[in-house]
């Protein structure tokens, strides 16, 4: 019988991991009282164990395999499970007996397909020598700045467009700190108006349901890449019996997606005050936020802004819980609700309103998206016309595109939906880079596809890019020009899904590793390439596998002429 608080992928992992974990060692006293003194008097609980794992990782700068051992011995765990979890993540570095723990700092290079188009390469081959033996570099599957194009990031301290130099000095001067830029506050933003909408709600000036008609009347739907009406799914939890939860996803790990972050770094509590209100129209009574461990300056603002509201809550708060991730691409939205409060590996994703049925320990769960709680206080003051009145060619609402790559001016753009691919680089890019011609696109950031620029005039939003063998996804848009090719980014994509793939299911982890070695070669199998893209498909059990294939699929569709 499966622990009612262990997904079932740290219970079924792969035989490999399972053969590397530890045997059961005998608990140290000393790593046992660390152990204790790091975690206090906080709860024992096994979904803490991500939060706690971070206790010892950042303390010791690497996780002993004696202290893994007193921290399951002290939260009531398998050894085992403890090694699984910890071993799965990549900003967890465990030591076993007799190995050396890692370089005293660590510098990440982001290889994502923008960073990799802007140089990342040169760093990776640069940095090492530059840096010397007390700090590690190390290649990142995606740090969430493709705008910034090439990242790196120097302990937790990012380091935009970064260069050999930068970087160089960042190490030097002992800043691997991300401290927040200027955002507006608590004090601003109850300045400005803010929970003023979320006191007339509690107050009873408003009605429930008149707030759920609007939602649903606005058109807006799940902004992670689900798609799923939001009016609809708050009428579904409310329908469910109590206790309710609310799972918030602020995870962001496709390549190409920023969008949530720059939000976030702006305006914190417009935000809240949607999540608050959502939570209010639901009846929810606990809410977990789970935030990638990229985002070290986001947590920093979250947390202290967090703190301030429960200091001086302008209305009685349900109970509020900011987790933390460790990296990992898997712990996307549809999953965010397992993620977010139990910290392990991915389950199986499911898709609404199924989410909002099973929920969290069998409990209905309102899962959403950051960006989508971030428009609910617009929304309810403008009128869910206002919103749905935006958009092109026949769409609706307003988009937040993660626009990286070949343009002048990346960046998060917000454009009306159904913008096409040229208007959106035409009107609010800049254009192409000069001595850059638009070649490609990618519409929804790795598992988005990849589309020719002959084909320009297709409507960029849900459901339009479907019959192209495409989606939308969160609007992560990367553009390549004619100094690109197709198959390269086809090539980076698949190296990031195999990395990420979580090794579960069969299809997933053995496929993606076979598509990244049929691709490495000039010349493409096609019709193997074919049927091991069916049987990602079908077989794979979560969102990852099963697009995958995309990029792979789009090349051998759209750009024959690459492969000849």
């Amino acid at each position: 019988m499966n622990h009612p608080v262990i997904p079932i992928a740290v219970q079924e992992v792969s035989r490999q991991r399972r053969r590397e974990a530890p045997k059961g060692r005998r608990v140290e006293p000393q790593a046992l009282a660390d152990v204790q003194r790091l975690l206090g008097d906080a709860s024992r609980q096994p979904d803490l164990l991500i939060e706690h794992l971070h206790k010892l990782q950042d303390h010791f700068g690497h996780l002993p395999a004696a202290h893994l051992a007193a921290l399951a011995q002290e939260m009531r765990m398998a050894q085992a499970q403890v090694f699984e979890v910890a071993s799965f993540y990549h900003h967890f570095d465990v030591v076993k007996e007799g190995q050396d723990a890692p370089a005293p700092l660590t510098v990440r290079v982001c290889e994502s397909l923008s960073c990799e188009m802007a140089g990342a390469g040169e760093l990776m081959a640069k940095l090492p020598a530059l840096l010397g033996r007390e700090v590690r570099v190390l290649a990142a599957p995606c740090v969430g700045r493709c705008e910034q194009a090439p990242v790196a990031v120097v302990g937790q301290n990012p380091v935009p467009r970064a260069s050999c130099e930068a970087v160089v000095a960042k190490v030097q001067a002992g800043a691997t700190r991300h401290e927040p830029e200027p955002y507006t506050d608590l004090a601003q933003y109850a300045k400005a108006g803010g929970y003023s909408l979320l006191s007339r709600c509690i107050n009873g000036e408003v009605a429930v349901e008149d707030v759920i008609k609007t939602m649903e009347g606005s058109g807006l739907r799940g902004l992670g890449g689900a798609g799923f009406p939001a009016g609809r799914k708050w009428r579904i939890v409310r329908n469910e019996p109590g206790p309710r939860l609310m799972a918030v996803n602020i995870d962001e790990g496709e390549p190409g997606t920023f969008k949530d972050r720059i939000y976030l770094e702006r305006d914190p509590h417009r935000f809240l005050e949607g999540m608050l209100i959502a939570a209010w129209a639901v009846g929810i009574d606990r809410i977990y936020i789970y935030l990638r461990d990229e985002y070290h300056g986001c947590r920093a603002l979250l947390e202290a802004e967090l703190e301030k509201l429960k200091a001086n809550p302008p209305v009685t708060l349900p109970a509020i819980e900011l987790r933390r991730g460790a990296g990992a691409y898997i712990c996307g939205e549809e999953s965010a609700m397992i993620e977010s409060i139990e910290g392990k590996r991915g389950m199986p994703r499911l898709r609404p309103p199924y989410v909002a049925q099973v929920g969290l320990f069998g409990r209905p769960t309102l899962e959403h998206n950051f960006e989508t709680l971030y428009w609910v206080r617009e929304i309810l003051e403008k009128g869910g016309e206002w919103f749905a009145s935006q958009g092109r060619n026949g769409r609706k609402g307003l988009r937040s595109f993660s626009v990286s790559g070949r343009v002048k001016d990346p960046g998060m753009k917000l454009a009306p939906a159904g913008i096409t691919i040229q208007q959106l680089i035409d009107e609010y890019c800049g254009g192409m880079q000069d001595g850059h011609a638009f070649y490609a696109y990618l519409p929804g950031g790795a598992s988005g596809g990849i589309l020719p620029a002959s084909m320009n005039d297709i409507p960029l939003d849900f459901d339009t890019l479907q019959p192209y063998g495409c989606f939308i996804g969160s609007a992560a848009v990367m553009v390549l020009s004619d100094q690109d090719t197709a198959t390269a980014a086809a090539r980076n994509l698949m190296h990031f899904f195999h990395h990420e793939s979580c090794g579960q299911c069969t299809p997933c982890r053995v496929g993606t590793a076979k598509a990244e070695q049929l691709i490495a070669t000039p010349q493409w199998d096609q019709q193997l390439l074919g049927e091991l893209s069916q049987v990602m498909r079908d077989a794979s059990i979560c969102g990852l596998g099963q697009a995958a294939p995309n990029p792979v699929d789009c090349v051998i569709k759209y750009f024959p002429h690459e492969l000849r």
